[in-house]
């Protein structure tokens, strides 16, 4: 059985945002946001899943990790927060790909509250595995650019699990 989200990879939304992320980060040094980190969220995030005996199916979170940073090209260009125009472009994506509203209301809520600030108190198992698995996805400690970075010291990943 084909997962839903293989369709995601075909869509022609999902396709062009993707593009567009890969080409405005092309010559950032840091905290690239294309097809490798989206799927290097997903792997990590199905990784603690499975740990934990978590009842979320693959599908459900590779969708999610996927999608989760949809919206950086349009926060680049127009300033609008990236959570906000992700879980809006996920929705639409996640229709065409057979995910039915309950299941789009869950997805799209882990994306409009991922960020660097962790999950929020009270959060659904797949918010806090997209939040983070999003920041072990980061390997700080080796970054290039780590005397550089943009991000408090408190906010970056010192480790290889969590």
């Amino acid at each position: 059985m084909k997962l839903r989200y293989h369709k995601i990879l075909k869509h022609k939304l999902f396709i062009t945002a993707v593009r567009d992320i890969e080409n405005k980060e092309s010559d950032r040094i840091f905290c690239r946001h294309g097809m490798e980190h989206l799927f290097d969220v997903a792997r990590i995030a199905y990784i603690m899943a499975l740990e934990e005996g978590c009842s979320l199916s693959k599908d459900i979170i590779y969708a999610t990790c996927l999608l989760h940073d949809i919206g950086r090209g349009e926060e680049y260009e127009n300033g609008v927060s990236h959570n906000q125009a992700g879980a809006k472009t996920a929705a639409v994506i996640l229709k065409d790909c057979g995910y039915d509203e309950t299941e789009i209301a869950e997805m799209t809520k882990a994306i409009r509250t991922h960020g660097h600030d962790g999950y929020p108190k009270g959060a659904t198992d797949l918010q806090r595995l997209l939040c983070t698995a999003d920041k072990l996805s980061r390997l700080c400690f080796n970054c290039a650019a780590y005397d550089r970075c943009n991000w408090a010291a408190d906010k970056r990943n010192e480790t290889l699990e969590y």
